[in-house]
C-alpha cells in the first residue's frame, strides 16, 4: 500500500458527503430492475413489485442527475476525478492532475458521463478508500449534513 501526504488526502473540491450520496444513489440506481413483466396474479399480492418497474427507477434516476447537475464547477471535476482514481486511470497522488483533466473533460454532461459507468459506486469507493475516507457512516451523517 502506497502512502498519500496529508496534502493531497484533503480533496478540497468535494465533501465526502456529496461522494457518499453519490455512491448510494448510484447502487440504488444499478439494484433496480428495468421492469417486471405483467403476470396473471392479483396485483394486491405481488409484494411490492412496483418497486423493480421503471416508475421506481426514474426518480432515482432523476434525482441523481440532478444532484450531479446541481455541483459547482469544482465539485463535478472532483466527483470525475475520484472515478478515473477508483478506476485506476490515475494514481492518488495526481490528484491535482486528475482534477484539472476532469475539468477539461466537456464531451457531455457530467452526470452523463458519470452514469455512464457500471462500476461508478465501486470506483468511487475504491478512490475514497485511497485517501482514508469511507462511506461506512454515510446514512447516519447524510441527515444532518445533506443539502
Amino acid at each position: 500500500m502506497h502512502k498519500v501526504d496529508t496534502f493531497e488526502r484533503s480533496m478540497p473540491e468535494i465533501n465526502t458527503t456529496k461522494v457518499c450520496f453519490v455512491v448510494e444513489k448510484s447502487r440504488e440506481l444499478l439494484s433496480e430492475d428495468e421492469g417486471v413483466g405483467p403476470d396473471a396474479s392479483n396485483p394486491s399480492d405481488d409484494d411490492g413489485r412496483r418497486v423493480l418497474t421503471d416508475a421506481a427507477y426514474a426518480p432515482i434516476h432523476q434525482e441523481l442527475v440532478q444532484f450531479i447537475e446541481d455541483l459547482d464547477v469544482d465539485e463535478a471535476a472532483a466527483l470525475v476525478a475520484l472515478a478515473w482514481i477508483g478506476r485506476g486511470d490515475f494514481e492518488p497522488n495526481d490528484w491535482r492532475s486528475a482534477v484539472t483533466q476532469a475539468g477539461e473533460r466537456r464531451e457531455r454532461p457530467t452526470s452523463v458521463y458519470l452514469l455512464g459507468m457500471p462500476l461508478l459506486p465501486d470506483y468511487l469507493e475504491q478512490a475514497l478508500s485511497e485517501y482514508g475516507y469511507s462511506c461506512g457512516d454515510f446514512g447516519s451523517v447524510a441527515s444532518t449534513e445533506a443539502g
